[in-house]
């Protein structure tokens, strides 16, 4: 995009897994995106999504060296996010990664600090706190709707991963969990909120030592052992004052928590599942009944997966359409890098703690991004 506002960020997708059919269904939606390339460690693999969209399928240092490839998007599994980043930096391309930013805290300040020393945009999934639900309940907590935040609760509970996936156990590793893998989710969308988390407590366990996979395929029936606490109960103090309980397990199996409760001096507000861009937002003022949001009709809020027969609103792209826009308006993109990190530290601080028993201070001076506007949502489509 070098000298041209108006030309289309030229895509490269490194890592073709199920997540990348998302991305690469969802691309057409967006303005100021094209879709170039793909790679993957398989080639296979990159041979079948590009005959599929109707790109290049390239090897990864072809893709990194390919002038047609502004952006790379980062598909891979977590364990190889700083590496693929890292290296997609290096070769001067701005990135968009799949969550989490890195496995650890060091290595997301490592890749902040090299793209802003190359001069380059570093996006992070998820952008889910951009789709209609979010947007409605950030616009609701600034008109003070709730009053000043003071307490709430978020909740991801459930039986884990073995029951449906065929390959479970990377899942139950470190840098995995309920907390790295899903909890992105949702302290992405309680800081694009409440702002900044300051300090965490919390109490980690481990439901089991093995887990079995009852999943089909080459592994049902064999036993596995966990790596990480799949158990997490924490407390997050925020800049603001506002506390919330957070509780992330794979070893729930049923439960009426609502994913997401904030609590202030003049009403409570309840948000879906931040893992979807829709969902209803419902606002009680002063204790009155609950008063639904509906996200059906709202842009990025309308059920769109799965293709045959949609349930959910998914709309995986939109945070890499917004850096798109960001470049051109010499901006820091919503879902950024910084942000990223930002959660990626607490999720790290929960897990120390979890460990030592200790209050963790988390640091940083981060910037809640502003709220993505009505009229700018929609010119992000094509």
């Amino acid at each position: 995009m070098t000298g041209n506002t108006k030309a289309k960020l030229g895509i490269g997708i490194v890592g073709c897994g199920n997540i990348s059919m998302t991305y690469l269904r969802n691309a057409a939606l967006f303005a100021g995106v094209e879709l170039r390339a793909c790679a993957d460690i398989s080639a296979d693999a990159a041979a079948l999504r590009a005959r599929e969209y109707g790109i290049r399928p390239l090897s990864v240092d072809q893709l990194l060296a390919d002038p047609e490839v502004d952006l790379v998007l980062n598909l891979t599994i977590p364990a190889v996010h700083f590496d693929v980043t890292m290296s997609a930096l290096s070769a001067g391309k701005h990135v968009f990664t799949e969550k989490p930013l890195a496995t650890s805290a060091a290595e997301g300040r490592t890749l902040v600090a090299e793209a802003k020393t190359r001069g380059l945009l570093l996006g992070s999934a998820p952008d889910t706190f951009l789709g209609a639900a979010g947007r409605r309940a950030r616009r609701l907590m600034e008109e003070g709707a709730i009053g000043r935040p003071v307490s709430g609760t978020a909740f991801m509970m459930g039986r884990g991963m073995e029951h449906w996936h065929p390959n479970p156990q990377f899942y139950y590793q470190p840098g995995g969990g309920p907390v790295f893998d899903m909890g992105p989710y949702y302290l992405t969308m309680m800081v694009n909120l409440l702002g900044p988390v300051v300090r965490v407590m919390a109490m980690a366990t481990k439901g089991q030592d093995e887990r079995l996979i009852t999943a089909d395929g080459p592994f049902k029936n064999t036993s596995f052992k966990v790596g990480t606490p799949t158990n997490v109960l924490s407390l997050l103090e925020f800049q603001s004052g506002a506390t919330v309980n957070f509780g992330a397990s794979w070893d729930v199996f049923r439960h009426s928590n609502h994913p997401i409760e904030l609590h202030g001096t003049e009403g409570s507000l309840r948000l879906p599942d931040p893992d979807t861009f829709g969902g209803t937002v419902s606002l009680s003022e002063r204790g009155a009944d609950w008063r639904d949001f509906d996200s059906d009709g709202e842009l990025y809020g309308k059920k769109n997966w799965p293709f045959a027969a949609p349930d959910r609103a998914n709309y995986r792209m939109l945070g890499v359409a917004d850096l798109a826009r960001s470049l051109e308006e010499k901006r820091t993109p919503r879902a950024s890098g910084e942000l990223a990190l930002h959660v990626l530290e607490i999720m790290e601080a929960i897990l120390a703690s979890g460990e030592s028993g200790q209050s963790v201070r988390v640091g940083g001076n981060l910037v809640r991004p502003p709220l993505l506007g009505e009229d700018e949502a929609r010119s992000l489509l094509a």
